[in-house]
């Protein structure tokens, strides 16, 4: 396979040869014409040199035939001719009563040949009568023809020059772009190219630049992300080996079912961590469905209000729903709706301190679509904590060890839902003084 390189030379060779014969074609013709001219002066002039010999002087006839022969010797044919007489072609009759002087030399065909064809008078009634063949007259001399290929030959090597620096000013850069993008395949996440070439390859050159920085960035994400899970599935998994090793080695009877409840909680703790994990994962995957039906949105989270109850009660936050007596109604995946709904209550109770409010709304939005908020009074985030808050594992790495966080898990899954199900979630100040988790649903299509 042909190189660009390669086949930029090849195509603006090819435009340099044709160039170049053109050229050549061209200045041919102009030289030719040039003759050609030249060739009409030439006969006119032979025939005034001619007449002037053969005029009535002493030793006319002498000199005229010396005359005559000159230029006969250079490939004209010459005669002089009485009005009447008969005359050879390319002459005619009308030629012999028809020379004047200062005629300019006339084109004639004669048997497919075209002939310059001058006569003039003599002054004692005859007529000098000279002609030459056209082709003859215009055909290129050989430095003509020296200079016609020369010109031709400059043109086609400055082409290809040209088209060699070209094809290098293009190629070059693109090099460069090819060789940063192994770079990028070899797991070279430092890679910056200089803008340099036409536009479009600067443009490729900026987009692979872009493209190296938001690699470097979303594997960084993701090397945070498998830490804080890593941490999150450490901690309840180092509890439940502590109390299995103790069991295994033997605890007192009266230890064992504070040991069993411990190992319970942990591991229910493990198995919310990879259930969050394998919907993230599904929610990525192409084959990902939802299953759209008329929901009742009040009704749907009233129910999530008093499922939290009892686990509110006993962190000792006070928990409330602000539904409305009936409705809304919207088609969505209700299944997918409670997940969100559960969700954000979850995490909420993670980090809400005793005596803090809780608050799980709904209502209908101006546009006919349903919004489904989970209100806190806990410790609220900063403007640029909102803004990023439904990124995996953002929250979890700016506030370890400062206070309670979870793996990030559920807000990214939250925020992966709420798009798929064709909304949007976003987290804004609550009045209660913390945050509201809102996701927004489009109307039910009519």
């Amino acid at each position: 396979m042909r190189s660009l390189t390669a086949r930029m030379l090849l195509l603006v060779a090819a435009v340099a040869v044709a160039s170049s014969a053109l050229t050549t074609f061209a200045l041919a013709r102009v030289l030719g014409g040039t003759n050609a001219d030249q060739a009409s002066r030439l006969v006119a002039q032979a025939a005034d040199q001619v007449a002037l010999r053969a005029a009535g002087r002493p030793r006319a006839a002498a000199e005229a035939l010396r005359v005559v022969q000159l230029w006969r010797g250079r490939g004209y044919t010459v005669d002089l001719a009485r009005p009447g007489a008969a005359v050879v072609p390319p002459f005619t009759a009308a030629d012999v009563t028809g020379a004047g002087d200062d005629t300019p030399a006339q084109t004639r065909t004669v048997d497919g040949f075209d002939w310059l064809v001058a006569a003039r008078p003599t002054g004692d009634g005859r007529a000098v009568l000279v002609a030459r063949q056209e082709a003859a007259a215009s055909r290129l001399t050989a430095p003509q023809r020296r200079r016609a290929l020369l010109g031709g030959a400059l043109g086609l090597g400055g082409g290809v020059l040209a088209g060699l620096a070209f094809a290098l000013s293009v190629t070059r850069p693109l090099r460069r772009v090819a060789a940063a993008a192994r770079r990028l395949t070899a797991g070279d996440r430092d890679v910056q190219l200089d803008p340099a070439g036409p536009a479009e390859v600067v443009a490729v050159a900026d987009a692979l630049g872009a493209l190296s920085t938001a690699l470097a960035a979303s594997e960084e994400r993701q090397r945070r992300f498998l830490l804080a899970v890593s941490h999150e599935l450490r901690t309840p998994l180092t509890a439940v080996a502590g109390y299995a090793e103790a069991l295994q080695d033997g605890l007192p009877p009266a230890e064992v079912p504070h040991a069993a409840s411990v190992i319970a909680a942990e591991s229910g703790r493990l198995q919310r961590r990879v259930e969050d994990l394998m919907a993230l994962a599904r929610l990525e995957a192409d084959d990902f469905r939802l299953v759209a039906a008329p929901t009742d949105v009040g009704a749907l989270v009233r129910a999530a209000h008093a499922a939290f109850v009892p686990r509110a009660a006993a962190a000792g936050v006070v928990l409330s729903a602000a539904v409305p007596p009936s409705g809304p109604v919207v088609v969505t995946d209700g299944e997918r709706l409670r997940q969100i709904v559960d969700a954000l209550a979850d995490n909420a109770l993670k980090v809400l301190p005793a005596g803090a409010p809780l608050v799980l709304a709904c209502g209908p939005t101006p546009g006919g679509g349903v919004r489904v908020e989970v209100r806190d009074g806990g410790p609220g985030l900063t403007p640029d904590d909102l803004a990023v808050a439904f990124e995996r594992g953002r929250l979890t790495e700016r506030y370890r060890g400062r206070r309670a966080v979870g793996s990030g898990v559920g807000l990214a899954l939250v925020g992966e839902l709420a798009r798929r199900m064709g909304g949007h979630a976003e987290a804004v100040p609550a009045p209660e003084g913390g945050v509201c988790f809102a996701v927004t649903l489009p109307p039910t299509p009519s």
